[in-house]
């Protein structure tokens, strides 16, 4: 019998856990919403966040330290996002 694949199995890049704030950037820097980065990697995050309504497939994320990705959503939950980078 086969296993699942898990999210985990697929990823490019092994993520470290985290707990850093950011701010997804909606285009045109219409808005902004705060997140929790939750783990990282150099080709994507997870994103917890109060809720991910209104939040598009593609967007900017901002670090607070001042990092900045370009972002594409991969999978989503009521309040968690992950993502992959699509460029620094």
């Amino acid at each position: 019998m086969n296993e699942p694949v898990t999210s985990a199995d697929n990823r490019r890049a092994p993520r470290m856990r985290t707990l850093k704030g950011a701010r997804v950037v909606l285009p045109n820097n219409t808005s902004t919403f705060e997140c929790t980065v939750r783990n990282l990697s150099d080709t994507g995050a997870l994103l917890q966040m109060i809720s991910t309504l209104g939040i598009p497939n593609r967007f900017s994320l901002l670090m607070d330290d001042g990092r900045s990705s370009e972002c594409e959503v991969a999978w989503r939950t009521d309040t968690r996002i992950g993502v992959r980078f699509t460029r620094a």
